[in-house]
Formats: structure tokens, C-alpha cells, sequence
């Protein structure tokens, strides 16, 4: 055993829940305590724990069986403290004063912190702030830039294919179009995955806005040519031609009042611009929950275990990120405030392309 000078650590889960959170806690912590000697603190609700100081200890009795459980142990809540600048009535203080006093009260040298964007754009504020602070790349969406893969992802992906694969035998039986919602809110990284691998005709992305025009002279096609039935993968981010030109604003008054889900407008446009038969399905929190798969059950703990070598070399303000089949570590303001999007000439748009799935667009 290598010894710390880093004695205490706190862990958190924040933003939405994804397939892996509960290996890389028990992956960051079973490497601090053997190889290194570490106590942790579980913070309880993410930032709102935080903030309201409400912890539990964390030892190798409540986390070596979370391996392959789903969720996170410790509880998640979207709080972003920097924006929450009402005062704390039970203190007195401000969200970020009271977390640094919660910081110091635990006694804790370090804070890691598991989330997306969001999450690991507030972890760099805490570093700004006096906290030695380590990111992991916690999110279903795969948009966290400067990293291949974020764990979650291939779960996610899995279910999401899993589902459109059943989708696909009753769309064959009933000859109809059936138009599956996937999650991906502002990027398209499940829908245009499980759509390649589950044999999509089209596959509506947020990158790539669509004509609804596009997507029916497809689906027109494919009843031509004596298929029966057509499978079309939606992003619930997706956006036809004239919403990509709003701003942010004005795109936001559309949406809410389109009065159903994009997934169920998409079906709408198909039937009105065909006359064929079509249904929707919106998988929603599926695709969060559950068990993680392998891949993403051997990542996140890769990922945890990993974090606690920076956390002995004492390299914090940093994010561990997934490049070139390896983890580094980059600072976490390199990905703050910014989503990765699918570039246009990607590869795998051009692979979609060549085996005729169509984009609307």
C-alpha cells in the first residue's frame, strides 16, 4: 500500500442517472482505500447535498456489491450553485459558501466529481474556488468534448437498439412506419448508433436539421421497392429546416407549444405527407435505467480507479477523459460550457449514407 497524504475524499453523482455510476464509485473507492489508504464521504443529491451538508460514509462493505446496480447509490439532483444565489436559510449562507464549509467541516483534501456537461462545468467553478477538484465523464449522450467515450453511452445505445429491434417485428407484421424518440437532447450520438445498428431507414439528428418532404419521399421508396414497413430513429432533439434558423429563444416558444413530443410530430408529418400507417414510440428513461451493460460496468470502473492515481499524485482541477484507447486527464475548464456535437463529415454519417439511411436533410 502507497500511502496518501490525501486522506479524505468526497464523491458525488450529479445531473441526470446513467448505467455505470455506481462501478465507478466502487472502482474509485476500492483503489483508495487498498492502494492507497483513502477514506471516502459519499455526498448525498449531488450539489444539493453538497450545499445542505448530507453525507454518509462510504467503505468497502456498502460499495462492493454495486458493481452491476443501476442508478446511483448516493442520489443525483441538477443544482448548479453558481447560479443559486439566494442565501441558505438554515445558515445563512450562499450555496457556494455553504459547500466550502461543508468541505472544510468533513475535513475533506479532495472532491470527485461524476456528471456531464453541466456537472463538470460547476466542478471546474469549485476548482476556481479554493476546492481540489477531479471530473469524470459521466453521461448517456456521449457529448462531453476532448473524450471518445463517457460511460453510460453503450448501455444506453444497447437498450436503444434492443427496443427498435422489437419495434421492427411489429412494424414488419403490421406493414406500417413506426417512428421511435430516442433521448439526446442536444446531440444525436444514440440515435444515429442505435439507429445504424438496428437498421434504420432514417435517422433524425439535432446536427443534421430535416424536410419533412425528405424524410416521406424515403419511406415512399422503400413501398415501392416492396419493403413493407420503415423504421425511423428520432433524437429528441431533432429539428426540421425552419426551426435550425430560430435562436435559442424563439426555438424554446416553438417547442413548448408543439403540445406533443418531437417523435410524435415526426409521425404526424409522415402519415399527413404519405397516407401510410404510422405509430410512435418514445423510449425515454429507459435508456437511463437498469443495469449497465459490460463495457460500461469495466469503464467506469476503469475510470474511478483510475481517478484516485491523480488524486495521489495530486493532480486536480482536471477532468479523466477516454483518447486513443487510454484515460488522461485535461483541465476541466477545456470542456466547460461546450457540447460535442456529431461533425457533419463524420464517418460514421458517411457509413449510414452508403447503406441508404436516409437524414431528411
Amino acid at each position: 500500500m502507497s500511502i496518501s497524504s490525501v486522506k479524505r475524499v468526497g464523491v458525488l453523482t450529479s445531473g441526470g442517472d446513467a448505467p455505470g455510476l455506481n462501478a465507478a464509485i466502487r472502482g474509485l473507492c476500492l483503489t483508495g482505500i487498498k492502494k492507497y489508504g483513502m477514506k471516502f464521504v459519499g455526498i448525498l443529491d449531488g450539489y444539493k447535498g453538497f450545499e445542505q451538508g448530507r453525507c454518509i460514509d462510504l467503505n468497502i462493505e456498502n460499495i462492493d456489491s454495486i458493481l452491476a446496480v443501476g442508478g446511483t447509490l448516493l442520489g443525483s439532483a441538477r443544482e448548479k450553485p453558481f447560479k443559486n444565489k439566494e442565501k441558505i436559510k438554515e445558515t445563512g449562507l450562499s450555496a457556494i459558501e455553504s459547500i466550502k464549509k461543508h468541505y472544510k467541516d468533513w475535513k475533506l483534501d479532495a472532491v470527485v466529481v461524476l456528471g456531464g456537461n453541466g456537472s463538470n462545468t460547476t466542478a471546474g467553478f469549485l476548482s476556481n474556488a479554493g476546492l481540489n477538484v477531479i471530473g469524470l465523464p459521466k453521461t448517456i449522450d456521449n457529448d462531453i468534448v476532448h473524450t471518445d467515450y463517457t460511460f453510460g453511452f453503450s448501455t444506453a445505445v444497447e437498450c436503444a437498439t434492443e427496443c427498435i429491434e422489437r419495434i421492427k417485428t411489429t412494424a414488419f407484421s403490421h406493414s406500417r412506419v413506426m417512428v421511435v424518440e430516442v433521448m439526446g437532447h442536444k446531440v444525436g450520438w444514440i440515435a444515429l448508433h442505435s439507429g445504424i445498428a438496428s437498421g434504420a431507414d432514417v435517422i433524425l439528428l439535432p446536427e443534421i436539421p430535416y424536410q419533412k418532404e425528405i424524410v416521406a419521399k424515403k419511406i415512399l421508396e422503400n413501398a415501392k421497392v416492396g419493403k413493407k414497413y420503415s423504421i425511423v430513429v428520432v433524437s429528441e432533439g431533432a429539428q426540421d429546416t425552419n426551426e435550425s434558423k430560430l435562436d435559442k429563444k424563439a426555438f424554446k416558444k416553438v417547442r413548448s407549444s408543439m403540445g406533443c413530443s418531437i417523435g410524435e410530430r415526426v409521425a404526424k408529418e409522415i402519415e399527413n405527407e404519405t397516407g401510410l400507417e404510422t405509430r410512435v414510440t418514445v423510449l425515454g428513461h429507459l435508456q437511463r435505467g437498469g443495469s449497465p451493460n459490460p463495457y460500461d460496468r469495466f469503464m467506469a470502473t476503469h475510470f474511478g480507479a483510475t481517478a484516485c492515481d491523480y488524486i495521489y499524485k495530486k493532480e486536480f482541477g482536471k477532468i479523466l477523459v477516454w483518447q486513443n484507447n487510454s484515460i488522461k486527464a485535461i483541465p476541466l475548464e477545456l470542456v466547460s460550457g461546450q457540447t460535442k456535437k456529431i461533425p457533419f463529415d463524420c464517418d460514421m454519417i458517411q457509413t449510414a449514407k452508403n447503406i441508404g439511411i436516409s437524414f431528411g436533410g
